[in-house]
C-alpha cells in the first residue's frame, strides 16, 4: 500500500507521533527521544492534554516550539450547556495559566484577530468570536481588546499575515490573540475540542491550503491561538463509521446467548473498551483485523485523486460556531479582567 499523509490535523495530540505513545514509559521514552513531553489530566468532564515541543521536538514532528494544551468532551452535544460552562472555566484557568508571565495592566493593549471566510460557516468561528466580543464590548464602559476580523485571502487578495503584521506595528500591543477553525483526524473530536497554543497558527495547514504563519517570530509580539476543529476529511469518517460497524455486530455476537441481551432496547453505543473483533474473520476476511489507522490510510489512497474528495463539517455547524463563540468571548473577558486585578 502506498504511504500517503491522511493525518491531516491542526491538534497536537492527534500528530502521529504523539498518538502512539500510550502509556507512561513510552511518553518518557518519547520525550527523551524527540523533546515532546505529555501531560494528561481530567477537570470535571474536561480531558486535558499538555504538550511542551521543543526545538528537536519541533523537527521531529514538524509542530512549532512552544506548549499546546488541548481541553476537550468527548461526550459534550450541541445543546450540553454544562458541558460548555465546564470547557469555559477550564479554558480561563489555562489562559491564565499560559500568559502569567506577560503583564497586563490597565493600560496594555491586547489586539484579537478572528480569521476565517464569514461566509464560510465551518471556517468562521473567528468572525463569529469577533461579532460576539464586539457585542459584549459595547456594554462595557471602556473597550478591554482591539477587534479586527480580516477575512481570507481569497477575499482581500493580499496574505492574512501581512494585515496582522501591519496591524501590529501600528497597534503595538503587548499581546495577540488568534482565533481560527481548525482540521482534525477525529470525527469525536468535531466541535467538542478547544486547542490553546502559544505558537501561533498556519491559516489553512489542516486543509493543506497553507498561507503565511501568523507568529511571534513575524509579528515580534507575544501571540497566542486558539481553535476549534470544525472539518474532518471523509475517509477518516468512513473508517470511524467502519470501526463503528464492526465493533456493533462484534458487541451483539458476544452479548448472544446470554440473558442480558434480551434487555437491549437501543442501538449500540461505543465506549471505551474495544472488543475482539475476530469473531467477525468468516464474515469479512483479514480486513476486520487491520487497525483503524490501516483502514483510514486505504481510504485516503483510494479518494486522494478523487474529483469528489470531500471535507465534512457537523450538519447543526452554525449552530455548534454561536455556542462556541459565546464561550470564548465570555472567557477572553473574563481572562482579562483577573489578569489586570493580578497586576
Amino acid at each position: 500500500m502506498q504511504e500517503i499523509t491522511w493525518n491531516r490535523t491542526d491538534l497536537i495530540d492527534e500528530a502521529a507521533e504523539v498518538v502512539l505513545q500510550t502509556n507512561d514509559r513510552q511518553k518518557e521514552k518519547l520525550e527523551e527521544k524527540s523533546g515532546i513531553h505529555i501531560e494528561e489530566s481530567q477537570q470535571n468532564r474536561v480531558k486535558v492534554t499538555k504538550v511542551e515541543v521543543n526545538a528537536e521536538g519541533e523537527r521531529q514532528i514538524q509542530k512549532k516550539q512552544g506548549v499546546y494544551i488541548t481541553l476537550s468532551i468527548p461526550t459534550l452535544t450541541s445543546e450540553d450547556q454544562h458541558g460548555f460552562l465546564q470547557l469555559q472555566e477550564s479554558l480561563i484557568h489555562y489562559l491564565d495559566e499560559m500568559h502569567k508571565e506577560i503583564s497586563i495592566t490597565a493600560d496594555s493593549r491586547v489586539l484579537v484577530i478572528g480569521l476565517g471566510n464569514k461566509t464560510i460557516t465551518p471556517d468562521a468561528i473567528g468572525p463569529y468570536v469577533i461579532d460576539a466580543m464586539h457585542k459584549k464590548q459595547s456594554e462595557l464602559e471602556s473597550p478591554e481588546f482591539i477587534l479586527y476580523a480580516p477575512g481570507v485571502t481569497a477575499q482581500t487578495g493580499f496574505e492574512t499575515s501581512d494585515y496582522v503584521q501591519a496591524l501590529t506595528e501600528s497597534i503595538k500591543p503587548e499581546l495577540v490573540i488568534i482565533i481560527d477553525a481548525l482540521a482534525t483526524s477525529g470525527s469525536a473530536r468535531l466541535c467538542r475540542t478547544i486547542q490553546l497554543t502559544n505558537t501561533g497558527i498556519q491559516p489553512g495547514g489542516g486543509v493543506g491550503n497553507h498561507r503565511k504563519e501568523i507568529s511571534k517570530e513575524v509579528l515580534s509580539v507575544p501571540i497566542s491561538a486558539i481553535g476549534i476543529p470544525t472539518v474532518v476529511e471523509a475517509p477518516i469518517l468512513m473508517a470511524d463509521a467502519v470501526e463503528a460497524v464492526f465493533q456493533s455486530i462484534a458487541a451483539k455476537i458476544s452479548e448472544k446467548g446470554k440473558p442480558s441481551s434480551k434487555l437491549s432496547v437501543t442501538n449500540w453505543t461505543s465506549s471505551k473498551e474495544k472488543l475482539d473483533l475476530t469473531s467477525l474473520e468468516p464474515i469479512f476476511g483479514q480486513w476486520v483485523t487491520w487497525s483503524n489507522e490501516d483502514r483510514r490510510q486505504l481510504f485516503e489512497e483510494v479518494f486522494s485523486s478523487h474529483p469528489e474528495r470531500l471535507i465534512v463539517t457537523p450538519k447543526e455547524v452554525d449552530f455548534w460556531l454561536t455556542q462556541f463563540a459565546i464561550l470564548l468571548s465570555e472567557s477572553l473577558f473574563e481572562w482579562i479582567k483577573n489578569a489586570r486585578k493580578s497586576f
